[in-house]
């Protein structure tokens, strides 16, 4: 079982800050995926800055989202 997202904060250079709801911390690098599909909408910043928390996991207003064992696995 993985741990959820709690908390998603967008940085600077397509980073986004990543809290888990077992206290783990860390820093997704978002731009390897900027390039692909759906994922290129958020080349945007002001699209990009509006990252949000849904249920487990992180998901953008234009649909795009990643899977939670993802994010929690790139953060580590």
């Amino acid at each position: 079982m993985y741990p959820a997202v709690k908390e998603v904060i967008p940085k600077e250079n397509y980073i986004l800050s990543v809290t888990f709801d077992n206290g783990e911390h860390g820093a997704l690098d978002m731009k390897p995926l900027l390039d692909f599909g759906i994922f290129q909408s958020l080349k945007n910043k002001s699209a990009f800055n509006r990252v949000r928390v849904v249920f487990d996991t992180i998901e953008w207003e234009s649909g795009a989202d990643l899977d939670p064992e993802f994010v929690n696995m790139k953060c580590k």
